[in-house]
């Protein structure tokens, strides 16, 4: 199950937009972030198609994220966890090393990681800059 937080966060910091657009990375994105072969250039969906989109994105980042980590997570750094696998993909989560700081039981370090990840391009984006905030502080964020 994928916790309100995920959703929320995820929403809040990729809003939905039903016509495909390039994101600052280039890389074309449509309905809530959702990115793949099957988004290109003049593509427009429905607010269901995005919606079933959105479902399915946050299951496989979920399921990276309790595949990778070792350590038990309360809801608030599982969603903070699953909007930054959302956002950056498995790929980059699981060779991260705030899953490496994680795994090896220093969560405030871990919190500190996500900052690091403000980039896209090679260029610190002030979206992504309050995304990882966000995502940080819901990390830290007591149950």
């Amino acid at each position: 199950m994928i916790p309100q937080a995920a959703i929320d966060i995820v929403e809040r910091f990729e809003g939905l937009r039903l016509r495909a657009y390039k994101c600052p990375a280039g890389i074309w994105t449509c309905g809530v972030g959702h990115t793949g072969p099957d988004v290109d250039e003049g593509l427009v969906v429905s607010e269901d198609v995005a919606e079933e989109w959105l479902r399915v994105d946050l299951e496989h980042a979920a399921k990276t994220v309790d595949r990778a980590v070792a350590t038990t997570l309360n809801s608030n750094e599982r969603s903070a966890l699953i909007s930054f696998v959302f956002n950056l993909g498995s790929g980059a989560f699981t060779s991260s090393t705030l899953l490496k700081v994680l795994n090896m039981g220093d969560r405030v370090g871990a919190a500190n990681q996500f900052l690091r990840w403000d980039k896209a391009g090679g260029k610190v984006l002030p979206g992504l800059t309050k995304r990882r905030k966000a995502e940080r502080a819901l990390f830290l964020t007591e149950v």
